[in-house]
């Protein structure tokens, strides 16, 4: 049976907390587990990463999804926005310090003949949260294996530029709409500010270089809002990489927000039989 831990909190005394959901069968013991890294402006819950974290259960394989804890969501309220001032005070940072904590978490609960095998983590990220499992595979030896969605090959580029950084400079806040809810995301200057004082960290073709471990790369030739371009330099770049990509795909691989169909859309139905694939081989 597929047990669904789900909205389970992380507190912690000096940050905020981190709620997350951890997927598994329950007959199966040892399983390998994939922690998630959702992009910008995401959250665990958004569209079909549900769908896809029980496809996984059902192979015999844990999926532990979690939130930033600058995501914006709330304990309370984990889907969308409500806490725009966190959304706000997000950085790359913050997010290294986030995965890192849960990283610790399932070390620090697993028990012995749990569901868990701690040989076999391998993390994943979707877009933005690519470039974090991918500096996090980096430094990071409990990870064994890493995956990229539509993943980004640097953050530096998206940065304002010119009059726009300047404003920002001047103003400390600019502000970036969401389609969907409609809401002005602000963003502090201390993103940037946190970027150039970690820049070298922050670096995902030096983090790329350095990793050693299997690294698989699925792109959608359709994405518009990161240009395949970046998973073809990210192949380039880690030389234990494997680049799949999936034709026909957008930069969701057809899933939307909200996702209120029973089963995954056909890309991403295509991405889960090549992450598969990859795990079992």
């Amino acid at each position: 049976m597929i047990v669904q831990q789900l909205n389970k909190v992380i507190y912690r005394p000096q940050d905020r907390p981190i709620v997350f959901d951890l997927i598994f069968e329950d007959t199966v013991k040892s399983a390998p587990l994939i922690v998630f890294c959702h992009g910008y402006k995401g959250y665990k819950d958004w569209g079909a990463w549900g769908l896809l974290a029980k496809a996984f259960a059902s192979q015999g394989i844990a999926f532990l999804k979690f939130n930033f804890s600058h995501n914006g969501g709330i304990v309370q309220q984990p889907l969308d926005f409500p806490d725009l001032e966190a959304f706000a005070q997000n950085n790359y940072s913050k997010e290294l310090h986030d995965l890192s904590c849960v990283l610790d978490w399932v070390i620090e609960n697993h028990e012995e003949g749990n569901a868990i095998d701690l040989k076999s983590i391998f993390l994943m990220g979707h877009s933005r949260g690519g470039g974090i499992v991918t500096i996090q595979a980096s430094e990071d030896l409990r990870v064994k294996k890493v995956i990229t969605l539509a993943g980004v090959s640097d953050y530096k580029s998206r940065f304002p530029k010119g009059d726009a950084l300047r404003r920002w400079k001047k103003d400390g806040v600019y502000y970036v709409e969401n389609k969907r809810t409609k809401q002005q995301m602000p963003h502090h200057i201390q993103f940037y500010n946190d970027f150039l004082a970690h820049e070298a960290r922050l670096d995902i073709e030096r983090a790329a270089k350095k990793c050693t471990i299997p690294h698989l790369i699925l792109h959608g030739d359709d994405d518009q809002a990161v240009s395949i371009e970046e998973a073809k330099k990210l192949h380039v770049w880690s030389s234990s990489s494997i680049y799949k990509c999936i034709e026909g795909g957008n930069h969701v691989f057809g899933a939307k927000q909200p996702w209120e169909d029973s089963e995954m859309p056909p890309n991403l139905i295509k991405v889960w039989a090549e992450i598969l694939d990859f795990i079992n081989n």
